[in-house]
């Protein structure tokens, strides 16, 4: 038995990635660890729109830039990480923070 470096539980002989923190083992190849993927164009227009849309939430509300940035920041943290986003986060997005975003987020199939 193995134990990870990371976190210190305990792996089986061929475990390429730790169950408990999801680090690599010493056993994995290189090849093994995927490489972060690029963010597709969707996603990035996406992440434009709502950046667009809580600069002119900006000049019209300023309560609404409570809930606007941390989506902005939200999202841009997503795609960056290739993290998948939920259905209600973009039915919210299209609503809350900008109307185009939201679209292509739903048309996103990447996540």
């Amino acid at each position: 038995m193995k134990y990870c470096k990371n976190c210190g539980a305990q792996l089986e002989d061929e475990a390429v990635i730790c169950p408990g923190c999801g680090c690599a083992t010493d056993a994995a190849p290189a090849a093994a660890i995927a490489a972060p993927a690029e963010p597709s164009t969707l996603q990035t227009i996406a992440k434009v729109f709502m950046i667009l849309g809580c600069i002119a939430g900006a000049f019209c509300f300023l309560i609404p830039l409570a809930w606007m940035i941390p989506m902005t920041l939200h999202y841009s943290k997503a795609i960056k990480e290739n993290r998948p986003v939920g259905i209600g986060f973009k039915i919210c997005a299209f609503l809350f923070v900008n109307m185009i975003a939201g679209i292509l987020m739903l048309c996103d199939t990447k996540n």
